[in-house]
């Protein structure tokens, strides 16, 4: 479809392994996992034990400590991974152009850590004990607030909340904002922070977490035959991007260009997939069409690939069902087993995964894929990174709820 060219200028992260480009893409090279423990609270009671923590973040690095006080912890990460991508983009935000750059962050749930903290607060000491930065810091639009506060930009605001689409669903979203011209410059990406004891219980409760906790290197299994649940991440991931005059002006260094979005919904229950996958291969056939592509142009995919056994089943078939003959020579992976389920985040760190994938033109692979998975047939790049030439990248995100997106990206040329 017609409109302006958007490209990405900018990377930055908060993750469970690593906090900028170089380190976060050296992890995925070498096979290393975030995974560990979880050493934040008591975890006698819970099933799940281990979760990809975010590690060695100081807060002061990116945002002074009195104002860090009055955001939850996934507001924080927002906020230090978007002056991380401004600085990697070398962005200089001028007044006179503030009403042209906005900024969309989505998070899947928001300040969880603020309402259980509060809520133990008021039952304790009463209603009149509660902070009066008690729902500015919980609500899950104040990570892309913030950063418009925090770097001075008056354009388009948002927060797409779609469970684990958000990240990608707040990318596709500022990447049409630019397309159709209403804004030069978008700050985009997802965040969350829900190692808590209610965010780690909730997902217990639904069965859904890894068990594996004595090998916790080992419990997250992208298609493996002996999967038996995901792994709690957390951090952010947030693009720079722009339009692509505009970021040629300045001399702006650009990783790729974003050419297509697909965002559709399954329409069939709240946690789990369409069995025959339809909602996601229509994310992808939309995509694909927004970008003007055959499927067969697609040289990877970086995979939702969460370590469940209905999403990776699920997703395998959509992808077979939309690139038929071309599934076979397509590359797939995922790196979950990496930085864990990053939630309302995953999507944007894997796009920045994915985008880092064809600077480097280079494959991360699949940590843990020992024992395939007979209804898992793909080539997951199991073996360790693969070097080769990456021209057009598509990376999806499924969320609870039904919510399906795809993000392509290409070679700038």
């Amino acid at each position: 479809m017609p409109g302006r060219r958007v490209v990405i200028t900018g990377l930055g992260m908060v993750s469970p392994i690593g906090h900028n480009k170089g380190e976060f893409w050296s992890q995925l090279m070498e096979g290393r996992s975030g995974i560990a423990a979880i050493d934040r609270f008591d975890t006698t009671d819970f099933p799940a034990k281990i979760a990809a923590q975010v590690k060695n973040f100081q807060v002061q690095d990116y945002i002074p400590r009195k104002e860090a006080r009055r955001m939850d912890l996934f507001v924080q990460y927002g906020c230090a991974a978007a002056r991380i991508a401004v600085e990697d983009a070398k962005l200089s935000i001028k007044p006179e152009d503030a009403d042209r750059i906005g900024v969309w962050i989505g998070s899947g749930i928001g300040g969880i850590e603020t309402f259980e903290k509060q809520h133990a607060v008021m039952l304790q000491k009463g209603v009149g004990s509660l902070s009066p930065f008690f729902i500015p810091m919980m609500i899950s639009n104040m990570a892309a607030g913030q950063v418009a506060i925090m770097l001075g930009v008056r354009g388009p605001n948002g927060c797409t909340v779609t469970a684990c689409a958000s990240g990608s669903n707040s990318v596709g979203e500022a990447f049409q904002l630019i397309k159709n011209d209403k804004a030069d410059v978008m700050i985009s990406g997802g965040t969350e922070a829900s190692v808590t004891p209610v965010g780690i219980g909730g997902f217990c409760a639904l069965k859904a977490l890894s068990t594996a906790n004595e090998e916790p290197l080992k419990a997250c299994r992208p298609f493996d035959l002996n999967r038996n649940g995901f792994v709690m991440g957390e951090g952010a991931g947030i693009l720079v991007l722009e339009e692509m005059e505009h970021a040629l002006k300045r001399g702006a260094h650009i990783y790729a260009e974003l050419i297509g979005y697909g965002a559709t919904a399954d329409a069939a229950h709240v946690v789990q997939p369409d069995m025959e996958g339809r909602g996601a291969a229509l994310a992808f056939r939309m995509a694909l069409n927004e970008a003007g592509l055959k499927p067969e142009e697609v040289d990877y995919i970086n995979a939702h690939g969460t370590g469940t056994d209905l999403n990776d089943q699920v997703e395998t078939k959509a992808i077979k069902d939309v690139f038929g003959a071309h599934s076979s020579k397509l590359m797939v992976s995922s790196t979950k087993a990496n930085t864990g389920h990053m939630l309302g985040a995953a999507g944007a760190i894997e796009l920045i995964a994915s985008t880092l994938a064809m600077a480097h033109n280079t494959v991360p692979p699949t940590l843990n894929l020992e024992t395939p998975d007979p209804l898992c047939d793909l080539d997951y790049v199991p073996e360790g990174p693969r070097q080769q030439q990456l021209n057009v990248v598509l990376s999806d995100s499924l969320g609870f709820g039904g919510h399906n997106a795809a993000l392509i990206i290409r070679k700038l040329r």
